[in-house]
């Protein structure tokens, strides 16, 4: 027989530690990232009491499977257009914070001596929040309701997206062994070039691929086409230079804008699960005790430097994003720990080589010692903030009361010309990437093997006509998109002075045009500058002139808009879409949330007018969601249903007091489960039986005994139903259903 493989071995030991230890994680109701951490502790090298993993080398690679699959369900979660619906507040909150707690950790990186990289690698662990540990913390304490913690987790999304971008920056300065200014611009510049081209061409083919096979798609092959999309542009993106995680989550977040992403979600959570676990438990398997005693100093230092980091420029990004003093604190004490993303950062710089090895358990020590005082932290906030009113001036309070609010009202009151400039940016910058991916594209592969069997000039020709039909479409969008807009013809009519400025913003999109194509004439013909001026002012007006083109453009753009849109008019249509108002309630200090009903609550049948939700907690019931059902407005005869989600609208208070309600206002379990067996008794109606000349409506065996006659016995085999109006008599045999006490108070009146 052959022996089992040590990959097996190790499998099978990682997994039976990180069961059990998870378990009794979960019991002590602690976040299961920590038990993992600590079953890698158990089962790594430096734990010479228990058994350990043979073969270190196997198991990493896993681990960087995990990292993958990590972040490509995080693209599940992602939503371009919900980072573009947040607005500006999150982004300033964010880069606030980021910036501050890099430059804090790379400050405190070169005060304990340790080299360069060390402290940048270092900056960008302290800078990134755990986002699977504050909605725990949040969970936990009943707080996810609560508008500051929606502001927070608008925050942590952002947070991620910019995890992946500095992990590409942190792995090109790591290549180019020195932080060079120009090399972070060059790398920030390939990360949006990046993005923006395989959002925009994975819109257009990804979405009509899964709508023309969705017939032909089961829950087995979903998973795999998905699980297979997802190593294919990790692949690419290892290719053209990035990690392969940056590209498992570009993939994630294009799937997120379809129809199939919330079924993908559930369906890949198994394997993230899997080989997110192992992830965890590698980054306790490098864990030294040695280590931590020798850099005990170093880690309590960082552990005070998250805490008043976030708790300082934390709350200042909050304040400077628009949010008075105390939503802001809340905000920042609650992101005052380290998670995921610094383990994966860690572990970027060591496959690089760039850090060392002493930074790996010293930031695993800080995340779980900042991860056990997070709940503390959230709830010391309010305290703070009290001491902070108390001596901050009266004036200074009700000014960053009030700041908020102020900010707030702005959000709808943009101009014209921000709303078209915005749009005319966007749109400009996406078609100038894809002609200049497309120009790139023919101009590396196509045109070297045309000149491989057709003379050099006539090559160029067929190179040109064949770029100039593809890019035409894209560069008439370019020039003619939001011309006819609203915003352009109110700016208009509204006033001759805007003519001008909106004929400026028509000929610099033609400069952009006439530039890239003058490159490309000039790149296949050499000719004078004159003449290719001339040829690419030619090409654009017979592009504006052009119909065909222009229903080419309007085709393509309708694609990719229903692509886009695709999974939003899906969830309009089954009820799973927030409402449009919600936004314009946050000023107002209410908001919205979803409740879902328990299966053992006391609500559970009960109509809206008998649970008196408005004159008990001062909310309102906007919408029922059941099913794929959608009632909006319910009136007071709407039947409440476990599994119903309720759409209510209130303030904090008001839908903290409603949570609490929901949740304690459950049915009792049963102490007496097993009496309530239903069985199953014949009985033989003798002569003194009280039920002798009754009807079976008038006999109460269902109103005062509770049970039920299912059959009335006639010969050996055959069981008639009994009519109500049956009158029994002596020697009737009838069959009761009913409990056992139930059936034994029946049997003594027979």
């Amino acid at each position: 027989m052959a022996e089992l493989h040590d990959l097996i071995k190790d499998l099978a030991l990682i997994l039976v530690v990180a069961g059990a230890v998870t378990l009794i994680f979960k019991q002590l109701k602690q976040p299961l990232v920590l038990g993992y951490i600590v079953a890698g502790f158990l089962v790594g090298p430096h734990m010479p009491y228990t058994m350990h993993v043979m073969d270190k080398a196997d198991i990493q690679t896993w681990a960087d499977i995990g990292v993958m699959f990590l972040l490509f369900s995080l693209g599940l979660d992602f939503s371009f257009k919900k980072i573009l619906k947040m607005g500006l507040s999150p982004v300033i909150a964010t880069i606030t914070i980021i910036t501050s707690m890099i430059i804090l950790g790379v400050s405190v990186g070169e005060g304990f001596g340790w080299s360069r990289m060390n402290s940048i690698f270092l900056g960008g662990m302290l800078a990134m929040s755990s986002t699977t540990i504050i909605y725990k913390a949040f969970d936990d304490m009943g707080l996810r309701q609560q508008h500051f913690a929606g502001l927070v987790m608008s925050v942590l999304i952002l947070e991620d997206i910019l995890a992946i971008v500095m992990m590409v920056m942190l792995s090109a300065l790591a290549n180019g062994n020195s932080p060079d200014g120009g090399q972070m611009i060059g790398s920030v510049v390939r990360i949006g070039f990046f993005l923006v081209l395989w959002f925009v061409v994975g819109l257009f083919v990804i979405p009509t691929f899964l709508r023309n096979t969705r017939k032909l798609m089961t829950d087995e092959t979903l998973v795999v086409v998905s699980l297979g999309l997802c190593c294919l542009m990790a692949w690419i993106s290892s290719t053209v230079g990035f990690s392969p995680a940056f590209g498992a989550f570009i993939m994630g977040s294009i799937l997120a804008e379809t129809i199939e992403a919330d079924k993908i979600v559930r369906l890949v959570e198994p394997v993230k699960s899997l080989f997110g676990a192992i992830f965890f438990v590698s980054v306790g398997m490098l864990v030294d005790p040695g280590i931590l005693m020798q850099y005990a100093i170093p880690i309590l230092v960082l552990v005070c430097t998250i805490l008043l980091g976030q708790g300082i420029f934390g709350t200042a990004g909050f304040m400077l994003s628009g949010q008075p003093l105390k939503t802001a604190m809340r905000c920042g004490f609650s992101m005052a720990q380290i998670g995921e993303f610094a383990f994966i950062i860690a572990s970027l710089g060591l496959s690089l080589g760039v850090i060392s090895s002493f930074l790996y358990p010293v930031v695993v020590a800080v995340s779980v010692i900042t991860t056990f005082l997070t709940p503390y932290m959230i709830r010391f906030s309010e305290p703070c903030y009290n001491r902070v009113e108390h001596i901050l001036p009266k004036r200074w309070s009700r000014w960053l009361d009030h700041l908020g609010t102020a900010h707030q009202n702005t959000v709808f009151e943009q101009s014209n010309w921000k709303r078209l400039l915005r749009k005319m940016m966007v749109s400009t910058l996406i078609y100038f990437i894809l002609c200049v991916a497309i120009t790139t594209l023919m101009f590396t592969f196509f045109l070297p093997f045309v000149r491989s069997f057709l003379p050099h000039w006539w090559a160029n020709g067929v190179c040109g006509v064949l770029l100039l039909a593809f890019l035409s479409p894209f560069l008439r969008s370019m020039i003619m998109k939001h011309n006819h807009s609203d915003e352009f013809r109110a700016l208009w009519v509204e006033s001759r002075l805007n003519r001008l400025p909106l004929m400026f913003t028509l000929l610099v999109r033609v400069a952009i045009v006439a530039g890239l194509l003058f490159y490309i004439c000039n790149y296949l013909a050499r000719f004078a500058n004159a003449i290719v001026i001339t040829l690419a002012l030619l090409i654009i007006v017979l592009m504006i002139l052009s119909r065909s083109l222009k229903k080419r453009s309007i085709r393509l753009e309708r694609l990719f808009v229903k692509n886009l849109r695709s999974r939003e008019i899906a969830a309009q249509v089954q009820g799973r879409r927030r409402p449009l108002y919600e936004g314009r309630l946050l000023d107002r200090d209410i908001h919205i949330s979803d409740f879902e009903i328990p299966r053992d609550s006391k609500w559970a049948g009960k109509t809206l007018l008998q649970l008196r939700f408005r004159n008990r907690f001062g909310v309102h019931v906007s919408s029922v969601l059941r099913g794929l059902q959608r009632m909006n407005i319910p009136n007071g005869e709407t039947i409440v249903f476990p599994g119903d989600r309720l759409q209510v609208i209130g303030n904090d208070d008001q839908l903290r007091a409603f949570a609490q309600a929901l949740k304690g206002e459950l049915v009792a379990e049963d102490d007496h489960i097993e009496d309530r067996e239903m069985k199953l008794r014949k009985f033989k109606l003798t002569e003194n039986s009280v039920l002798i000349g009754k009807s079976l409506k008038e006999s109460g065996i269902r109103d005062e005994y509770n049970c039920m006659v299912v059959g009335l016995e006639e010969g050996q085999r055959n069981l008639t139903a009994v009519n109500p109006a049956h009158i029994f008599k002596e020697g009737d045999i009838i069959w009761v259903v009913g409990e056992q006490r139930s059936l034994l108070l029946l049997n003594a009146i027979n």
